[in-house]
């Protein structure tokens, strides 16, 4: 009866540290992806840069209309703009 309580308690123990080591190298990873993760990536060399895309988008020639109108799918391109003076037959 002694020997079973013996290799129970042992057995409780080795599963108590399995169980600790597993959580300390899961604690450790974690640690470690987030201190990569925080790091600035590096540009190569001729890769498009993120700032110069974004102030290019007017720079196409299209001025932005002087007086605003109420047909935005017009404006779009979407649907055709209804004109203000009537067709003549």
């Amino acid at each position: 009866m002694v020997r079973d309580s013996i290799q129970t308690m042992q057995r409780v123990k080795v599963g108590v540290i399995g169980l600790a080591t597993v959580l300390l190298l899961i604690g450790l990873a974690a640690t470690i992806f987030g201190i990569v993760s925080r790091e600035r990536p590096g540009t190569a060399i001729g890769a498009p840069k993120a700032d110069v895309a974004a102030n290019l988008t007017m720079s196409n020639g299209a001025a932005p209309a002087t007086t605003p109108t109420s047909e935005p799918l017009a404006e779009l391109g979407v649907a055709p703009a209804a004109s203000s003076t009537p067709a003549k037959p």
